[in-house]
This record gives structure tokens, C-alpha cells and sequence, in this order.
């Protein structure tokens, strides 16, 4: 159990006296070109230029990405799978097979590797008519490849993948320094005991209306804590708690990377979760969508979170529903709701008895009130004219 334990996250710092965020990394990729690569097999030149695209939300040519398609694909992968453009959702084994001169079954049997064991690429259909498309590295190669129930499953392989793909995160080559025009795909939800008697809150802000619509429900490791673990940067809390419902949970369960779960445990698992400090999301999409996925995260590992913690870059995150509301007459500026909070929205100079909210930073999550029972000098109050998050186009099975 979690109850009592305290936990650091290493963006947030006391210093002086004051608590609050600490200064943002800067950027340090360095950008290059095909030709920067003399002597490189031309089938890896072909798939960095493939996932290096905006259309999959690529990073750019960087060392640090030639190095990653080097781990993840054996030359005679790369020589296949870069004929799945960007954005394609039509390559069959059959079509490869004619690009390649190579027979379709020996094709398909190397596709099907990439789809189910390596995890790099997604399939859909059957027979003939499957077609292969690629999936950018973040969101989707790396959940999709570290996701599992246990860390003994982890090859060489796996924890040299999560070593070169958190290089290339720290580079800041993966964050933009533009906001995204596409509307955002995650919500954070807020603490559900923050919000139980308000009566603007929406079914979309509560775990329980998210998982009522669904019969199927699955568990597995945290994807992120999981890669910060390897690194040796993990924060301590717990990792069980990535969770699929409806038909993601049944293939992921079939797959054996995730266990299957009742609803009541599941919502217990992220009681445990907010109670080590951690803040779950979901999706924009459609109650009534096939699937959902439901993490729960701290802001020292999830790498959605990081984008703003890191890098103070802008995020595909939701502007939150609720936020923190102070009352300066219970304050004592103890600072417990800066170091609660995960985003390093609130700095607290606790000497000089100052209190700081950066509302561009808050998800809305309510740490920051649990964290101040004592006092009770916050509340969370909902956000005036809200409006909510438009369903996203992010495709689950």
C-alpha cells in the first residue's frame, strides 16, 4: 500500500525557500539530413525519413532517431516496411511483395512479426486483404511495445529500445515548440473526492461514467514509470495501473500483456494510484467508442506531462474543467499543494509567505487540494464557460 509513503518528483524543487518548478531543459537536437549518413544501408535511410515526418508526429532526422530505427529494425524489416508511407493505411504483404521481389508469404510472416511480437506496426484485416500501416513513436510504438503485466518480460531488446527512445525524448526532438492546431487527445480527470458534490461536473470527469459503458477491462504496467525504472530515474509509485477497456482490453488480454480485471478492482487500482499522488486520463473520444485507455500518471515519468514540466512546451493535454480556487485567509503558505502538484503550476515562497498559480500549467487534477486538508485553503471550482473537449480522431481498435 501507497498510504503515508511520500514521493519526489525531480521537476519540482525546494530551493531558497521557495518551492516550485524547476527552470525548463532546453532543446538540445541537433537537426540533420539524409546526407549527413554516408555508408548507411539506404533501407534505413528510407524508414527514418518515414517516422522523421510530421505526418506521424516525427521528430526530424537526428543521431538520436537513426540510432532508434537502427535498434528496432533488422536491415530486411527496413527494407519492407519503408514502403508504409506516412498517413497509409493500404500496404498489403501481397504489395510489398511485388515492391520487393520477394515472395508474399515470406513477406507477410515478417510483417506479422512487426505487428504482434515486435509491436512496431499495426495490422488490420485478414487474409489477403490485411493491410499494414505505421504508428508515430510517441503516442503509439512506445506504449504499444512496452505495455505488458510484468518487468520480467523485458529482453535485452525492450530495455535497450526504452534507453534510446528516452535519448531521443531528453533531446527534446519529439516536443514542439508550437501549439498543435489538432485538438488535444487526453483529459486529466480530477480527484474524484475534489468534485463529488459539484454539480457542473460531467459524466466525462468521473473514472466511474468512463468505465460504466464498457464489460471488458484490463491492467497492466505504466509504460512510462516502466521506461524512468530502466533508466534508473524511477519515482516509486506504483505501476500497476494502465488500464484498456472494451475491445482493446480483450486483444491486449488475449495477447497476454495485460490481466484481466472486474470494474470494482480496477477503480480501486486508481484509488491506490491518486493516493501515491497520481492523476489518471482518458481519451476525447465517444462514450459509446469501442475502446478506451485509462493511465495514470506523475509528473516526473509521463511524457505528456514532461512535454510542459521539461521542456515548458506546449502539450496535447485538455484545458482542465476545474481548477484550484485559494482562500488567503486559511493559507499559512506551507507549500504542500506545490510539492502535491504534478505540473508545477503552483510555487510557494514558504519564507516569504508567497503564493504563485500558473494556470497554463494546471490540469485540474486536485492534488493540490488533498494535499491542503489540513488548512483547507483550497477547493476546486469549475472553470466559467467551459467548454467541453471535441472527440479526437485517435483510432483504437
Amino acid at each position: 500500500m501507497t498510504q503515508g509513503r511520500k514521493f519526489k518528483n525531480r521537476f519540482v524543487e525546494k530551493k531558497e525557500g521557495v518551492i516550485g518548478p524547476v527552470p525548463p531543459q532546453p532543446r538540445t537536437v541537433i537537426r540533420k539530413s539524409i546526407g549527413d549518413y554516408p555508408g548507411t544501408p539506404q533501407a534505413y535511410l528510407d524508414i527514418a525519413e518515414n517516422y522523421a515526418s510530421r505526418k506521424l508526429r516525427g521528430p526530424g532526422i537526428c543521431d538520436e532517431l537513426m540510432e532508434l530505427m537502427q535498434h528496432l529494425f533488422t536491415e530486411e524489416e527496413a527494407s519492407l516496411c519503408r514502403h508504409i508511407k506516412p498517413a497509409v493505411m493500404d500496404m498489403t504483404a501481397g504489395r510489398i511483395a511485388e515492391l520487393e521481389h520477394r515472395s508474399e508469404e515470406e513477406v507477410r510472416k515478417i510483417l506479422n512479426h512487426l505487428a504482434y511480437e515486435k509491436r512496431i506496426l499495426m495490422a488490420m484485416g485478414r487474409g489477403e486483404q490485411k493491410v499494414y500501416f505505421a504508428i508515430p513513436i510517441v503516442p503509439g510504438m512506445f506504449e504499444t511495445i512496452l505495455v505488458r503485466q510484468s518487468m520480467d518480460s523485458l529482453t535485452p531488446w525492450h530495455r535497450r529500445f526504452a534507453e534510446l527512445f528516452e535519448a531521443l525524448f531528453d533531446t527534446g526532438a519529439t516536443v514542439s515548440s508550437k501549439k498543435s492546431t489538432r485538438d488535444p487527445i487526453v483529459r486529466y480527470l480530477p480527484l474524484g473526492e475534489t468534485i463529488e458534490s459539484s454539480k457542473v461536473a460531467l459524466p466525462s470527469d468521473k473514472l466511474e461514467a468512463i468505465f460504466e459503458p464498457y464489460k471488458i477491462f484490463a491492467v497492466g504496467l505504466c509504460q512510462c514509470r516502466l521506461a524512468e525504472e530502466i533508466m534508473g530515474r524511477a519515482c516509486g509509485r506504483p505501476m500497476e495501473n494502465c488500464s484498456a477497456m472494451g475491445r482493446l482490453a480483450e486483444a491486449e488480454i488475449k495477447s497476454g500483456r495485460m490481466r484481466p480485471v472486474e470494474m470494482k478492482e480496477l477503480l480501486d487500482i486508481k484509488l491506490e494510484a491518486e493516493a501515491a499522488g497520481l492523476v489518471s486520463w482518458s481519451f476525447n473520444i465517444d462514450a459509446d467508442a469501442a475502446s478506451n485507455t485509462s493511465c495514470s500518471c506523475c509528473g516526473c515519468c509521463c511524457h505528456y506531462m514532461r512535454t510542459v514540466n521539461q521542456f515548458s512546451m506546449p502539450s496535447t493535454i485538455t484545458p482542465p474543467h476545474f481548477i484550484p480556487l485559494r482562500d488567503e485567509n486559511k493559507c499559512i503558505n506551507c507549500g504542500k499543494c506545490a510539492l502535491a502538484c504534478p505540473m508545477g503550476a503552483i510555487t510557494v515562497g514558504v519564507k516569504a509567505k508567497t503564493y504563485q498559480y500558473a494556470s497554463e500549467r494546471c490540469i485540474g487534477c486536485g492534488q493540490c487540494v488533498v494535499a491542503c486538508t489540513k488548512q483547507q485553503a483550497l477547493t476546486m471550482e469549475a472553470v466559467p464557460d467551459y467548454q467541453a473537449p471535441k472527440n479526437t480522431t485517435f483510432s483504437l481498435i
